[in-house]
Parts: C-alpha cells; sequence; structure tokens
C-alpha cells in the first residue's frame, strides 16, 4: 500500500509484478484490492505489472465528502498514470470503472493502449435510474440496514442467480457481503456518477482499441447496455460471459481473465 498526491488528493495504489502496465479500475463503493483475488494474480502470470488502487471516496483514498464528478476520477486515473510514469497503460474498469476507462480513453487518448470495460453502459436506462435514486434515498433516509439483510439484498442485486441457487455458494457470499460493508460518504457521493442521459453518440470519438465484457444475469447494468457501449466504439469487441451476475469478476473469473488476456495480447496501438 501506498499513498500518493495526484490531482489535489492522495490516491492508495498497490503496484504489483512487472512488465508492461495495467491499470484496474474499480466500481461504486469498491477497493482497489477487490482485483486482488482472481485477476492480479491472473495477469502477473501473464507478465504483466498491475496497478489497483482506490478511487476517490474510498478510504484510505480522500473521501472527498463534499463532492465530485466524473471528470474529477477520470482526472484521478490519468494522474496516476502520469505520475507513475505508466502511459499508455491498459487499463481495465468494471461498472463505475468501466465509465471511468471509457470517459479517460476519450479524453486522455495517450495515455491508454487498450481498454477493457466490465459491465458498464454509455446510458442510464429506466430501471438503472430508478434503482440508483432509490439507493440514495435509502442512504439518505439515515436508518441503516441490518447487516444480514443487506448481505441478501446484495447477493440478489450483483450475482447470477445460477450462483445462488447452490445453496454452500450462497452461504459463502452471504457471509462474505456482511463482513465487507459497502458505506461512508465518499460512496454515496459515488451513487449519483452516472453518464447523462446518453453518451453513446461521444463513444464514436474513441480511438483506443476496446473490448466490452457484459454478463448475462446483470441485474444493474443489463448485457444490452454494454453492447451499446461496443457498438458505439469504433471496432471495439464484445463478449456476453454466462452464468454471471454484476460480479462476473468475482463469479466466474476464469472467464473474464481469459477473455482480457486474449483481447490484451491481439492487436494493440502504439
Amino acid at each position: 500500500m501506498a499513498l500518493i498526491s495526484v490531482n489535489g488528493i492522495r490516491i492508495n495504489y498497490e503496484d504489483h509484478g512487472s512488465g508492461e502496465p495495467v491499470v484496474m479500475i474499480m466500481g461504486t463503493g469498491g477497493g482497489g484490492r477487490a482485483w486482488r483475488l482472481h485477476q492480479v494474480p491472473a495477469l502477473t502470470a501473464a507478465g504483466y505489472r498491475v496497478i489497483t488502487f482506490d478511487n476517490r471516496g474510498i478510504p484510505p483514498t480522500d473521501a472527498c465528502p463534499g463532492g465530485f464528478t466524473i471528470d474529477d476520477m477520470v482526472a484521478d486515473t490519468a494522474g496516476l498514470i502520469e505520475a507513475l510514469g505508466l502511459g499508455p497503460a491498459r487499463v481495465v474498469g468494471t461498472s463505475l470503472g468501466g465509465y471511468i476507462a471509457q470517459e479517460l480513453a476519450l479524453a486522455r487518448p495517450e495515455l491508454v493502449r487498450q481498454a477493457v470495460l466490465m459491465a458498464t453502459r454509455g446510458r442510464v436506462d429506466a430501471m438503472g435510474r430508478a434503482l440508483a435514486t432509490a439507493e440514495a434515498e435509502l442512504y439518505d433516509s439515515g436508518p441503516a440496514l441490518p447487516p444480514r439483510y443487506a448481505a441478501v439484498v446484495r447477493a440478489q442485486q450483483n450475482l447470477s442467480p445460477r450462483t445462488l441457487e447452490h445453496d454452500e455458494q450462497a452461504r459463502d457470499w452471504l457471509d462474505l457481503f456482511e463482513m465487507v460493508v459497502q458505506d461512508g460518504p465518499g460512496t454515496r457521493v459515488q451513487m449519483d456518477i452516472a453518464p447523462p442521459a446518453d453518451r453513446l453518440r461521444a463513444y464514436r470519438r474513441i480511438t483506443v482499441p476496446c473490448h466490452v465484457i457484459a454478463f448475462t444475469d446483470d441485474l444493474i447494468t443489463p448485457a444490452k447496455l454494454g453492447r451499446e457501449v461496443a457498438d458505439a466504439i469504433p471496432d471495439a469487441t464484445y463478449d456476453e460471459i454466462a452464468a454471471c451476475g454484476h460480479y462476473g469478476y468475482l463469479e466466474d473469473p476464469a472467464a473474464v481473465n481469459k477473455a482480457i488476456v486474449e483481447f490484451f495480447r491481439g492487436p494493440a496501438r502504439g
């Protein structure tokens, strides 16, 4: 763990392995340590240097409870790449991290060699907006949900029914979610960050090679929204991984890691 001053804040990051750099960007409420379980070992074994970090809002990175925007988070990622001398780097993002990665590819293409966009979107559909609004209102209402109840809701929202139909797996996930709480003022700010109306038209200007990974059972960002991003970005490629929900990178890491490494080993810019 190390802290570095970037874009006016302190960012906590970890540096693993050696080789060409890969920067991993986590989603709403998540810390960079979530990549350690499956993606960091696979990518370092494949010969890459992997940098994970906590987005602003997620301690020990500065929480910035006064508020921030997608532009701030893109600038943070760009600043980290520049401060560590990584560019152009390969970038992997999931959910909010995918949104950050595609905006980075649009705004600072010279810093991005290739981008993998998981569980992402270029617009917010009606159910997605309703869910985000409801979760923000619940957070703002004050009382915290009982941990076990919150764990059950999180599992149902983020995992495939085919994962949860196995009792032993379901119990393990529930125990994990009960222990790992996604909360805090920075997470609350992240809840409000989403594509404004429709960014798909803008993504037609992306020149960075991109690969979109969607998950068939994703309730948070349905696969059709990822498909739209892949269709919008010129020459982007697309994978849809079955029997996975929003946390597909944890549910089927072998398939996710294979898709990432195969894309990285294909044609790249510069």
